[in-house]
């Protein structure tokens, strides 16, 4: 069987089990009352989120790895996308765990949501240096061209998985965001993979099936959240995949709009720190962040700005087809 026809049949398996998992855990996560709590000072439309069933991201994370483990065939690379997937699952569901089951709102401190993701990210470090990976990576716009970070590439492993990750996070805030954007990001490592001739692509098709199952149910209005469980999980496999594809540049242009959350997450608070220290007041350079709440406040409908961000994120996918079109 061809890669090609292989990710098809990851595609189609993975959302036929996404299709009957969540019609099945949405009544059960209302019953469990596994309900998402809504920030008072966001979005005045977002109140009537309240109570909506979270950790969603159970069911495109099983429908994953189930298709994923039926197409791996002893491939190192697609286990590790798996594991380090599955890994940031189980650190999003413990996240998601706390926040709703124990009532504690910001879910696991800080130090221990970070020293889980070093470990994860530790041992995947590990799997791209045993593994034969290599410090290489493309550079966009080449001919091809690698550039070996030597040394410097543990600490780059470290920095692009946290930052993809927590990206994907902040991204999850509107209804069908993060599992649009995500997958676009997917579709295009699903292609670039095929046509590389690697043998993650059926993963890539795993993940792609599990979203457009999970999307019929989170799109606006949402019947189900991701929750972290979910949007870390979705982390995971963006960042774990573009490392063993040798891509991770990629991430800032194909995922520019977890780069650009991000961002503007860190200007505003930087902003706010600065200006209180200077002023004896914090000021904002944004109505709110991440971004897409900045663009609620100034008057935007919600399906506007995921609309704007699926087509963004299109464009941008269409320009990293450019940056690696060697590979075709």
């Amino acid at each position: 069987m061809g890669s090609l026809e292989q990710t098809v049949y990851a595609i189609l398996i993975s959302f036929i089990i996404g299709v009957i998992l969540c019609p099945i855990m949405i009544p059960l996560l209302h019953k469990l009352k596994f309900g998402q709590n809504v920030r008072d000072d966001g979005p005045e439309t977002h109140l009537q989120k309240q109570g909506t069933p979270t950790m969603g991201g159970i069911s495109f994370l099983i429908a994953f790895v189930v298709t994923g483990v039926f197409f791996m065939k002893g491939y190192t690379d697609n286990a590790a996308i798996l594991l380090v997937t599955l890994g940031y699952g189980v650190i999003g569901f413990l996240d998601d765990y706390i926040k709703v089951v124990k009532k504690r709102s910001l879910g696991l401190r800080a130090y221990q949501k970070l020293l889980l993701q070093l470990i994860v990210t530790g041992c995947f470090c590990w799997y791209l240096h045993a593994g034969g990976t290599g410090t290489a990576v493309y550079i966009p716009f080449t001919n091809g061209m690698l550039l070996d970070l030597g040394i410097l590439f543990i600490p780059f492993v470290f920095i692009a998985m946290l930052g993809t990750v927590n990206g994907v996070n902040l991204t999850d805030g509107l209804d069908g965001l993060s599992s649009g954007v995500t997958l676009l990001v997917a579709s295009f490592f699903a292609i670039v993979a095929w046509a590389a001739g690697s043998t993650v692509s059926p993963v890539c098709g795993a993940i792609i099936g599990g979203l457009l199952a999970f999307l019929i149910f989170n799109a606006y209005p949402a019947k189900v959240f991701m929750g972290d469980t979910g949007s870390l999980a979705l982390g995971g496999f963006v960042a774990s995949t573009a490392f063993v594809l040798k891509m991770p540049i990629f991430i800032a242009i194909v995922g520019f709009i977890y780069l650009w959350e991000s961002i503007t997450v860190m200007l505003q608070v930087g902003w706010f720190k600065l200006t209180k220290r200077k002023y004896g007041e914090g000021r904002r350079l944004f109505k709110m962040a991440p971004f897409h709440h900045h663009l609620e406040k100034c008057g935007w409908r919600e399906t506007k700005v995921v609309t704007l961000f699926y087509v963004a994120t299109a464009m941008f996918c269409l320009i990293g087809f450019l940056g690696c079109k060697y590979m075709f």
